[in-house]
Formats: C-alpha cells, sequence, structure tokens
C-alpha cells in the first residue's frame, strides 16, 4: 500500500473539497508534508518555506473555489505544497531542473498559478490589480495574496496595502508569519477574537454603528479610540486597520480546522481583509524546525538524517572569496561597513556579522533601503559593501544612479550571482547586470576571473573615491594560474599571443576561452574591466587579428560586447567582430552547465560559434535569439 493513498487521489482542488474535513483533511497534511520532505530531499529546493504551509495551502483551497478565485503567493519559496495539490505530483522530480518544473509560480504551468513570482513584496500590488479587473468585468471572485517569508520588510508591500485600503477594495491579504513564536498570542482568547472579528455579525454591526456614529463626530472618535485601544492590547492590527483593512488575528496556522472555519467567515465580506497567520518554518520536520534558515533552501539530503548528499570538494565559491576579503579588511579597516538586503547567508556575509556586528546592517528585503543607506554612510567617511545579487540590484536601480553615482561616492557594489544563476531560473538570473550598469556615470565595472583577481577588484574597488561594482558568477572560483598582476582601473590584460584570432574574455568567460585559444593558436585576453573599456587594447587586438571576438555571461544586448563595437565604431576602426553572450530570451532553470552549454557559451559552443563565423563569414546560430 501507498504511503501516500489519500495524496495520491488528490488531483485537483476539487478533488480536495470532497474530502471529510475533520478525518481527512488532517490526513492529507500529514501525507503532503510527508511526500514534501522525500521529493525535496531528491532535487533539492526551498524546504522550509512550504513545510510551514502545508495546513494553510489545504484550508485556501478547500474554501476557496480555485482557480476561479486566485491565489498569489508571494514568496514562491512557501508554494511547494500548493504546486502538489494542483496537478503537479508527479512532476516535483523534476523540480528546479532543465526543462522541469520551475521552483516558483509559473502562469505558463498551471490556470492555478495566478502571477510569476520571485522577488518578494509583488503580491498585494498584483492582487490588487486583478481585484480591480474584476470589479471592472463585473466579475464575483476573491484575490487572495499570500505574503510572507520576510516580503512585508519591503516598501512595495505598504503601498500596495496604502493603495488597497484607500480603495476599499475587496481583497484578502494573508499574512503568513513564520518568524514569530506560537505562545499567548495564539492561545483561546486570540482564537475567540479571530473568529469574532472576523465573523458576519461583528462586522455588520461595526459598518452600521460607524454609519449612525458619522452623525456624532465627538462620539464617533471617543469610539474609534476605545476600539483601537482594546484591539491594541490583544491583537497587533492597528497599523493595518489604519491603512483602511479589518485586522483578523494572528491565528494558529497549523490549526486546520480553525483556519478553515476563519477562511469561511471571511469569505464572503466585502472590503479590504487581512488575516494574520502564524506558522512554523520547517514544521513537521526537526531537523528543519531547529535551524530552519539551513533549511530554507536546500541541496539534495537524507530524509532520515537531514544530512546534505552533496559532498564539499574542497573548491572556493566565489562568495566563499568575498566572504574572506571582507573579514580580512575589515580587521585593518575600521571604516568599512558591510550592508545587505536579506542575503546574509547567500552573499556570505555570516561571519563578518557575527565578528563585527556594529558594522554589519541587515536591511530585510528594502534594495532601494540598502543602496541609499550607503550613500549616507559614504558621506559621512565610511566605505560601505553593499553585497546584493545582480537580480535584486535591478530593484534599487534609481537609488544607484540617483543616490550614489550622481553624487560619485565611494560605495563598492559586490555583485554576486551575476550571470547564468541555475536552478532558481529567470527570476533570479544575473543577465542583465551589465548592460543596465553600463550607462551609469562615474561607475567602475570589473570582472575577475580568478579567486585571486576577485580580492584584488573588491581592494581596488575600496581604494577609489568613486563607485564600483565587482560581479562575479555563482560558482566556484578558479585558482589563479597566471602569474601576478597588479589591478590598474581600465586595463586589460592579455594571457597568450596567437594569429588570426583575438578572444576578449570577461570574467567568468576566462576559462573557457582559454581552452579556445589553446585549441585555435587565438590570442585571449582578460579584459578585467567593462568599465572604463581598455579602448588601447582593443585597438591593438584589431590591428593585429582578423577576427575580435568578444565572449561575457551577461545579455548580448547593450553588454560588454556592445561596448566593443561602440568604441570600434566611434573610432572608425574597420574590423570583423564576433560577440557572444546571453541571447535575448527568457531562459529558465537548469544546472548552470546545462544552462551555458545551451546558449553556447562552454567551451565547445564557443568554439562553434567561432568555426561557424570563420567558415560563413555570418551571425552563427548560437548568438540569435533562442525562442
Amino acid at each position: 500500500m501507498s504511503d501516500f493513498q489519500l495524496l495520491e487521489s488528490v488531483n485537483d482542488p476539487a478533488d480536495l473539497r470532497r474530502l471529510k474535513p475533520k478525518t481527512q483533511l488532517p490526513q492529507l497534511a500529514d501525507e503532503l508534508r510527508r511526500f514534501l520532505i522525500r521529493s525535496v530531499s531528491m532535487t533539492g529546493g526551498h524546504l522550509a518555506p512550504s513545510l510551514g504551509t502545508v495546513e494553510l495551502t489545504i484550508a485556501l483551497h478547500y474554501v476557496f473555489n480555485t482557480p476561479h478565485d486566485k491565489l498569489v503567493w508571494d514568496v514562491g519559496h512557501q508554494s511547494y505544497g500548493h504546486k502538489i495539490l494542483t496537478g503537479r505530483r508527479e512532476r516535483m522530480a523534476s523540480l528546479r531542473q532543465w526543462q522541469g518544473l520551475a521552483g516558483f509560480p509559473k502562469r505558463y504551468e498551471s490556470p492555478y498559478d495566478a502571477f510569476d513570482v520571485g522577488h518578494a513584496s509583488t503580491s498585494i500590488s498584483a492582487a490588487l490589480g486583478m481585484v480591480l479587473a474584476a470589479r471592472n468585468a463585473g466579475e464575483k471572485k476573491r484575490i487572495i495574496p499570500i505574503i510572507g517569508d520576510g516580503a512585508m520588510t519591503a516598501g512595495m508591500a505598504f503601498e500596495a496595502l496604502n493603495h488597497a485600503g484607500d480603495l476599499e477594495a475587496d481583497i484578502l491579504v494573508i499574512l503568513n508569519d513564520n518568524k514569530m513564536s506560537i505562545s499567548e498570542n495564539v492561545g483561546g482568547l486570540s482564537k475567540y477574537l479571530a473568529k469574532l472579528i472576523a465573523g458576519k455579525f461583528y462586522l455588520s454591526v461595526r459598518r452600521s454603528g460607524k454609519r449612525v456614529l458619522k452623525r456624532i463626530p465627538r462620539i464617533m472618535r471617543f469610539a474609534r479610540r476605545w476600539e483601537e485601544h482594546m484591539k491594541g492590547m490583544a491583537l497587533p492590527g492597528t497599523l493595518f486597520e489604519e491603512m483602511g483593512f479589518n485586522y483578523i488575528g494572528p491565528i494558529d496556522g497549523h490549526d486546520l480546522p480553525g483556519l478553515i472555519k476563519v477562511l469561511e467567515n471571511v469569505r464572503e465580506v466585502k472590503g479590504p481583509q487581512f488575516l494574520h497567520v502564524v506558522t512554523q518554518k520547517g514544521k513537521g520536520y526537526e531537523p528543519a524546525e531547529s535551524d530552519p534558515k539551513a533549511y530554507h533552501g536546500v541541496s539534495t539530503f537524507d530524509p532520515r538524517t537531514g544530512k546534505s548528499l552533496n559532498q564539499a570538494d574542497g573548491k572556493q565559491t566565489y562568495t566563499k572569496v568575498f566572504s574572506q576579503w571582507l573579514c580580512d579588511q575589515a580587521e585593518s579597516r575600521p571604516n568599512i561597513a558591510a550592508i545587505t538586503p536579506a542575503m546574509c547567508e547567500g552573499s556570505g556575509l555570516v561571519e563578518f556579522a557575527k565578528r563585527h556586528p556594529q558594522r554589519y546592517f541587515d536591511v530585510g528585503i528594502a534594495e532601494q533601503h540598502a543602496v541609499t543607506l550607503a550613500a549616507g554612510l559614504a558621506c559621512e567617511k565610511i566605505r560601505p559593501v553593499v553585497a546584493i545579487y545582480s537580480t535584486f540590484l535591478q530593484r534599487a536601480y534609481d537609488q544607484l544612479l540617483h543616490d550614489v553615482a550622481l553624487q560619485n561616492l565611494p560605495v563598492v557594489f559586490a555583485v554576486d550571482r551575476a550571470g547564468l544563476v541555475g536552478p532558481d531560473g529567470p527570476t533570479h538570473a544575473g543577465n542583465y547586470d551589465i548592460s543596465y550598469l553600463r550607462c551609469v556615470p562615474n561607475l567602475v565595472i570589473m570582472a575577475p576571473a580568478s579567486a585571486q583577481e576577485c580580492s584584488q577588484m573588491l581592494s581596488a574597488g575600496l581604494e577609489m573615491d568613486n563607485p564600483s561594482v565587482v560581479r562575479y558568477p555563482r560558482d566556484y572560483a578558479p585558482a589563479e594560474t597566471d602569474p601576478p598582476a597588479a589591478i590598474i582601473t581600465g586595463k586589460g590584460r592579455i594571457l597568450k599571443r596567437g594569429t588570426k584570432v583575438a578572444i576578449l574574455a570577461f570574467g567568468s568567460m576566462v576559462e573557457p576561452a582559454r581552452q579556445v585559444a589553446a585549441q585555435l593558436n587565438a590570442t585571449l585576453v582578460n579584459m578585467r574591466f567593462i568599465k572604463p573599456l581598455d579602448e588601447k587594447l582593443v585597438a591593438e587586438m584589431a590591428a593585429q587579428h582578423d577576427l575580435l571576438v568578444t565572449v561575457e555571461e551577461n545579455s548580448l544586448l547593450g553588454g560588454a560586447g556592445s561596448a566593443v563595437s561602440d568604441y570600434l565604431a566611434d573610432a572608425n576602426i574597420k574590423t570583423s567582430c564576433l560577440r557572444l553572450g546571453i541571447p535575448d530570451a527568457i531562459i529558465e532553470q537548469g544546472s548552470r552547465k546545462e544552462l551555458l552549454e545551451f546558449v553556447g557559451l562552454d567551451a565547445n559552443g564557443i568554439m562553434q560559434s567561432i568555426r561557424h563565423f570563420l567558415s560563413k563569414n555570418c551571425v552563427p546560430a548560437r548568438s540569435r535569439v533562442i525562442s
């Protein structure tokens, strides 16, 4: 007999709604939780957040008529159970893999996925748009954004709440609070108050009372102060009430019957509703409960012990190189500060935070604030280092331009996850940073090709009187095989001299280009700098070779190759130039190896593109848009 007999009978939420709520739904929750642990142990992924939302997911699909009613998940880390219950159980073995299930909600994947998610704090804005569209069309449907996992720390969420309250929109916002402990707040009194406040009687009395009291302003003000005082004593909802929402909670997110009751109460209620649900990250799996940070995102592991099956091979990642560099610099430079937008572990700041807590600032999922905070520190002689993923830096573009670059402030941006990021897919890909940074004045952009070069470039950035970016991939950092060479701003480095073809490689592309240069007897240049470009070296290579080949792990549109082409055109240098990079297309999830091969940026792909160009004298197939 299957370990998941009941779960296997649920192929869509309609099947779930036929189950008995008091006996079968709790059994379904148990099977779903065990299935999640087994499945993610074989694929890797975001385990602890999805374990925490098992009961909430079941309750939502049981009470609401999905997909007519829409669930908007924020962030997608919470949504694995949702995927399993909406017809994708059999495909979970392909989660986050090449041509498999995405690790986040995807509209193309299922009608139950209402909105594509990757970055946090978008759900309330998107859901409000859907509410207004339904209102305009005269459709009766419920739109429920589920926001959690730190996403409420971003200003965008509060902008949307403010707008929804002002419009008196029929929206139910659910806060999945997995940081608060389930203690007295979620005891009997709180449960009673939550059910009372969600009930139709309370809401009707509240509305009619307000209509009457509006005619007597003094009593209305007194009644409002009394209501806020009473709610403030028992419930942390005053802020949301002030924004126009009826606040409900906090309630226990693992009490399935209680969840269903409250959701049934608010289902037909008009106006903005805010339901505060408290869950435990990693619920039901002891290793994840004990260390939810470690089990937030996992590689393959043994579900019996929780131990990872990935053996460390002794190689050093660029993230670890950055971490060690920052700790070393901080010992001798007391004016260094580190800033991250909720990416302490991912950006390699754990050790720095332990050693220098007074100089470490995790601002939450607030990238805009992170960059302007750095600008303020830099104005007062502090040397801030902003550790941020390429994809998240996009969210602070205005602050980088207006608050840092226009004032020419010496902020160092350590841009991790530059290029093809792998299993997290296109929402997390760092394919665009060169393109969107090249036009920013005063900014120096560097791309290291080795561990040693990464440290050197970060140190060089600290010495500059202007803002600088060091971009590096989510990958191992090669050891330096070339003789040591100092970093000079705007200067590249010839690693090998050859004939006819010169390969101008940027950052992570130096290693695969090295193999190609050896086979073709081509000249290999480590360009090091995207901005300022080593124009003198480019002109020299153009004069000495028949073909220039630029190779970068960034979008071809506006990337480093475009910088080379722009210079050649401006200098009226006539030469053949082949640009290789990431095509103008959405590249889905897969391993970095698979994705680099797919876009032709592995050694074999680079070789084929050059040979194709030389034989046909036309743009190679791998440089065209991949549909």
